[in-house]
């Protein structure tokens, strides 16, 4: 047996000691920190570290930051500095970063004050912004370990993802990357290297996943924006379980050349987006790749530039100048919703009133017939590769989802049986939603409908037992936003006191609510659009975010 094979802790933890080591000595803390039961809560705590400057720098929102590097208020210096320093902060209290690259950020923060200095304007639409990326995204010479102990150290020095290399043209600083669990595919985010990531909200509560470095980072704003990826919740359930705002785009909207996966090759692949602590920055993300014209290096991007009179029209729209029609999904008839997710989506009904909206009741084809093909295509290899990577290592998995053992894989029969079933469930649900034109009054089919992200905010390890809501949608491969909208409140989100479950796992969410232990948590929701829809998504989730926070 391999020294590898026989010593995959003693890997994990150097991995560990490495990290650390790049953390300079003035931004370490003393740990441990007092127990989760004691400060759950750390993004408050983690300001008394950090100046006055620092603290107002890193509660900037994205759109803001790049006015003020573009205009020479600030320098992208200081900047970089600020978000470096909190995100090591940040990592130190939750286990969020992959890797760091704090050297060669300040070193590339100084070439673009040098090159403002010289020519009078900012390089690009992101002129010193600071954009961390999910681990999954291959930065040149560092590591991307996907959560595996095996993939430590097999970095190629000269592979860079496609959206990193437009990232940079457009005047973005790199500076970490965050963490992920086992593959990149689970709702929560533990590996054999980091360890748990918790949520900084709430440490006794999961920060979600696969994106779950990047929430974290972004709650505890050692990020203001940057890059997740999504399959079924990635980046959707990791922003709103942190209070932030996340876009799943369309396949094809935006590129993925280059991204690691253990699952490829799939009629439902993973889709990279952005996370942000404000929408507004989302936008921003979006507005300035498509800028880069994508797919003319990556020819899986659809040839579909930023649509800026849609994302004003939609806008307008929302505000109150068009009558509209949004669906509003309650249940989904197979697990009910925990008490604060259901007053979530109650406020967000009321908030798209006030704006003299119409609220259909959404009641689509069973999302069960979606989600059963879906899984199948997710896993036709039978946990394959996953397992594969671990035997790298000997490493055990942390993913129940994948089991401790691969299991049996489709055959090409049953591959293309679920493919046909995934694209006729779209037909099913593509003519319901232009059936809902007889009851809008508005002369046309809902213009989006709302859902929750989860039955739950943010459960306990172990207890997120349900995804249905949101791998629907990439199953039906639409453009959903995750945005925050209220906390949990001990006080008044409570069950009935006579409840009577759908099924088990319905019976079970209910056993494992307990709104003292959640008691401030986030709850969000998602705002879905069609296909390729995300200027409309992102019109909608500003002008709905605005409402609700009057």
């Amino acid at each position: 047996m391999s020294e590898t094979h026989t010593n995959w802790k003693g890997i994990g933890d150097s991995k560990c000691d490495v990290l650390l080591s790049l953390i300079p000595e003035e931004w370490r803390i003393p740990l441990p920190l007092p127990p989760p039961s004691i400060l759950p809560d750390v993004t408050g705590h983690i300001r008394q570290y950090l100046s006055s400057k620092e603290v107002e720098i890193t509660e900037t929102d994205a759109v803001d930051i790049v006015r003020k590097t573009s205009s020479g208020d600030w320098t992208c210096r200081a900047v970089t500095e600020a978000f470096c320093h909190r995100a090591a902060l940040a990592h130190q209290m939750i286990n969020c970063l992959h890797e760091i690259m704090f050297a060669s950020a300040l070193l590339r923060a100084s070439e673009l004050d040098s090159y403002f200095a010289e020519h009078k304007e900012p390089m690009g639409p992101l002129h010193g912004l600071p954009v961390s990326l999910k681990d999954s995204i291959h930065v040149k010479g560092i590591d991307t370990s996907l959560g595996y102990i095996g993939w430590l150290g097999k970095s190629q020095p000269e592979k860079e993802s496609q959206v990193v290399t437009d990232l940079r043209s457009l005047g973005a600083v790199i500076y970490v990357k965050t963490s992920v669990p086992q593959g990149s595919m689970s709702a929560e985010t533990r590996n054999n290297i980091i360890g748990y990531t918790p949520n900084p909200r709430n440490r006794q509560l999961t920060v979600g996943g696969s994106s779950g470095g990047e929430g974290g980072l972004l709650a505890l704003r050692g990020s203001s924006v940057g890059l997740g990826t999504d399959i079924g919740a990635s980046s959707r359930v990791p922003a709103g379980w942190n209070g932030c705002y996340g876009l799943r785009p369309s396949t094809g909207r935006l590129s993925y050349e280059g991204i690691a996966s253990t699952i490829d090759g799939i009629m439902l692949p993973f889709v990279v987006g952005p996370m942000a602590t404000q929408v507004s920055g989302l936008e921003l993300m979006m507005r300035s790749l498509l800028q880069t014209e994508p797919w003319r290096r990556d020819p899986m991007v659809i040839e579909l530039p930023w649509k800026e009179d849609k994302f004003m029209k939609m806008h307008e729209g929302i505000s109150g100048k068009e009558k509209m029609a949004f669906g509003i999904m309650i249940g989904d008839g197979y697990v009910n919703l925990q008490p604060p997710v259901e007053r979530a989506m109650r406020m967000v009904t009321h908030a798209i009133k006030a704006l003299g909206h119409k609220v259909i009741e959404w009641k689509p084809p069973s999302h069960s017939a979606g989600n059963d093909p879906y899984f199948k295509i997710c896993f036709a290899d039978g946990g394959k590769a996953h397992h594969s990577a671990l035997a790298i290592s000997g490493e055990p998995s942390t993913e129940p989802i994948l089991g401790k053992e691969p299991f049996p894989e489709g055959n090409a029969s049953h591959i293309i049986e679920a493919n046909i079933a995934v694209r006729n469930y779209r037909k099913k649900y593509l003519d319901y939603w232009n059936s809902t034109s007889e009851i809008t009054g508005t002369g046309r089919s809902v213009d989006a409908f709302i859902m929750p992200l989860a039955p739950f905010p943010p459960p306990r390890p172990g207890q997120a037992r349900y995804l249905g809501y949101t791998t629907i949608i990439n199953a039906l491969d639409y453009t959903s936003c995750a945005i925050p909208v209220t906390e949990v409140k001990k006080d008044i989100d409570q069950y009935p006191v006579e409840y009577s479950s759908l099924n088990e796992v319905d019976q079970a969410i209910h056993d494992d609510y307990d709104p003292e232990l959640s008691h401030g948590a986030p709850v969000a929701v998602q705002i879905v659009g069609g296909r390729l829809q995300e200027e409309k998504v992102l019109a909608f989730a500003t002008g709905i975010s605005q409402q609700l926070e009057r």
